[in-house]
């Protein structure tokens, strides 16, 4: 099925920071929208890579050997086993695109572990 999705009314949906919700999927990925505030747990995907792609607002995508700062419409992507943090200082709207069973902490369980995600 065909459908539009307007990233301003799926982001106005999104009331918590760091529960990423699920827009959309492409083949086996999902697309994944989330607000994101703060520093975020250190983790790694042992076999995923993950895209984080700055919708508004500005993020550092940390890793223990070096930092990229990005702003709207600038992404990057994360190699899988790749240690890494995002850390944003206001509140920032990202969209991520990763494998279907990509658990949002990789290999470290804490309060910020969502396993089942809810489609918005």
């Amino acid at each position: 099925m065909l459908r539009k999705i307007n990233l301003t009314e799926k982001f106005s949906l999104i009331n918590e920071t760091w529960s990423p919700k699920i827009a959309g999927q492409v083949n086996d990925c999902h697309v994944k929208l989330a607000k994101i505030k703060g520093e975020f747990v250190w983790h790694s995907h042992e076999s995923q890579d993950e895209m984080f792609l700055v919708v508004s607002g500005e993020m550092e995508l940390q890793t223990r050997d070096r930092s990229l700062i990005l702003t709207s419409g600038e992404f990057v992507i994360v190699p899988k086993g790749v240690e890494h943090r995002p850390v944003a200082l206001e509140e920032t709207c990202i969209m991520l695109f990763e494998p279907l069973e990509t658990v949002n902490t990789g290999d470290v369980e804490d309060s910020h572990t969502q396993k089942d995600l809810e489609w918005i």
